[in-house]
């Protein structure tokens, strides 16, 4: 009998996804020369594609030059090329799956070594106690910077799908910008982005119409939504559920369900309740929560590695099962699982007492397994965490030298604002490899 990983699943945009299992979002960190795609993200994709997955979506791609989460992001507005981007869309469909391109701002999660802006709500920092000089300082953004924004998520759509892409992922997850707007501890805001949920969700709830008024009715349109940001105080499951009915309305295809933010235990493997502690699929109790009462189909993401517990997630009513880390270490498991056979090998945790530097360090270790994926080399998972975290490191900084001289030149008309402050060595901490790395279940 056919599982159910293996069925078709028709959205309401009229795209059918050819099976229930995605690649989800893990920042690659390889942009090219001018921040675009260069041979590496192809040769990357078509592995993936070749695995058998029936969806990709690809690590945060910037609607704002001015604003990335690390120097080797890749950047898609109103000036960048879509060559580059259609090679990308080929090789992620290469094998009759689809391709989604994930879409994001990353607010205040700037590091502090980097050019450019740092924007968010409210002027509050990301509080990582020692290590939280390693983020810029936010100012709160003015209505105009606001609407300039959704205008920025809307151009980056349009222009994914004339580059050949299926459908886009608005992030709304891991403390990015649009999170942090949902959040009540990080938007104090008395306007009317700030205070009741329906103010926090104005600026997801108009991104998403921009968006779908700027694409085909055929185009896919999916959000990445926390279930929780497991603080005290924060966004939580029933405000996910609030979120999730307010989208319905708009044309959405598909709600992504991760979870945390940096500041968040359960990011950094501590988990804040006892929902929080299994190894795999360890925001399925979350998602039970939500799924009864969710007018549109589920994706979850986090921790899912052997095919039994991606048949469980899918026997819960959610529709598509994400993996991210398990797929660095293994791009053709969705094959292997239809044969009947698991993983040989997975990623061991990283155990270091300090949990932003051991995060960090994962991170880098999932990055160095996608850089040799993107080169054509087989995956080597046992490298030491260590060792990977000084390559990415040393990356990083040649990465930011040419970053600088991009934003700098005649693109932008230069004069763009130096980093008030250095948190020294640039470790660029992102959540879409992160919340694959909680844990220690890869």
């Amino acid at each position: 009998m056919t599982s159910e990983l293996f069925t078709a699943l028709p959205l309401r945009s009229g795209q059918v996804l050819r099976n229930r299992i995605a690649k989800a979002a893990m920042e690659e960190n390889m942009a090219g020369d001018g921040q675009l795609p260069d041979r590496r993200l192809p040769t990357l994709y078509r592995r993936w594609a070749a695995g058998g997955a029936g969806l990709l979506i690809t690590g945060n791609v910037m609607v704002h030059a001015e604003a990335l989460t690390g120097p080797g992001g890749v950047v898609l507005d109103e000036h960048a090329p879509l060559e580059p981007f259609a090679a990308w869309a080929e090789a992620g469909k290469s094998a009759g799956g689809a391709i989604w391109m994930q879409i994001n701002h990353p607010g205040r999660q700037v590091p502090s070594g980097m050019p450019g802006v740092v924007w968010g709500p409210s002027d509050i920092a990301v509080d990582l106690g020692r290590h939280s000089g390693r983020f810029g300082r936010p100012t709160a953004m003015t209505p105009r910077q606001i609407e300039d924004t959704v205008a920025r998520f809307a151009v980056t759509a349009r222009r994914a799908e004339e580059a050949g892409f299926d459908g886009v992922e608005v992030h709304a997850a891991h403390g990015y910008l649009l999170s942090q707007f949902l959040s009540p501890l990080v938007n104090t805001r008395t306007d009317r982005w700030g205070g009741s949920l329906e103010n926090r969700a104005r600026l997801l709830l108009d991104v998403v119409r921009a968006v779908r008024a700027a694409v085909s009715p055929a185009f896919a349109v999916a959000v990445k939504l926390n279930s929780a940001d497991f603080q005290r105080g924060g966004f939580d499951a029933d405000d996910a559920r609030r979120v999730i009915a307010m989208l319905e309305p708009l044309g959405v295809d598909l709600v992504e369900l991760s979870g945390g933010s940096y500041e968040s235990p359960a990011m950094a493997g501590r988990p804040a309740d006892d929902r929080t502690t299994a190894r795999e699929a360890y925001f399925l109790h979350l998602a039970e929560e939500l799924v009864g009462t969710s007018p549109l189909p589920l994706m979850l993401t986090g921790g899912i590695t052997r095919r039994a517990t991606a048949e469980r997630v899918l026997d819960s009513g959610v529709a598509v099962v994400g993996m991210g880390t398990a797929l660095a270490v293994t791009p053709d498991l969705p094959d292997r699982w239809r044969d009947d056979r698991e993983a040989d090998r997975r990623m061991a945790p990283v155990t270091w007492s300090d949990m932003t530097l051991a995060s960090a360090a994962g991170m880098a270790q999932v990055r160095h397994q996608m850089r040799r994926l993107a080169r054509g080399a087989a995956p080597r998972p046992g490298t030491h965490p260590a060792l990977a975290l000084l390559s990415e490191q040393r990356k990083q900084r040649a990465a930011l030298r040419g970053y600088r001289a991009w934003l700098s030149g005649d693109r932008r008309g230069g004069n763009f604002p130096e980093p008030a402050r250095s948190g020294g060595d640039l470790i660029v901490l992102t959540h879409d490899t992160a919340a694959e790395r909680r844990r220690g279940g890869k």
